[in-house]
């Protein structure tokens, strides 16, 4: 595990995740936010959790499993984000695939560090 998260960029890459899903979450808080912001925030957002997506598998089965779960879910939170406009219900469920994939991070860090620690 020690070899594939510093091969793989994780620390940073997962950093990264979170810093676009808050600016992605912020802009789709914001009902007067145009769709060019929304666009660039988002398009990021999806390109850094396909980019984060390849360098999967990881060593660790359940960790492998997590990460491309919530890899998964801010790609689909990118994508609706994209397309949500001004359509609060696109903004809501764009937000709602942002979150679980936040959580997701959240827990397969924690085992990674555990992993790690052994």
């Amino acid at each position: 595990m020690k070899a594939w998260t510093s091969g793989s960029g994780y620390s940073v890459s997962n950093k990264t995740l979170i810093k676009d899903a808050r600016h992605s979450a912020t802009a789709l808080g914001i009902a007067a936010e145009g769709v060019n912001q929304l666009h660039t925030v988002c398009g990021v957002m999806l390109y850094d959790s396909e980019a984060a997506n390849s360098w999967l598998p990881t060593p660790d089965h359940l960790v492998n499993s997590l990460l491309a779960k919530a890899y998964g879910s801010l790609g689909a939170g990118g994508n609706v984000c994209y397309a949500a406009g001004s359509d609060s219900a696109k903004r809501t469920r764009a937000l709602n695939y942002l979150s679980k994939g936040v959580g997701l991070l959240s827990e397969a860090s924690a085992l990674i560090k555990s992993d790690l620690s052994s």
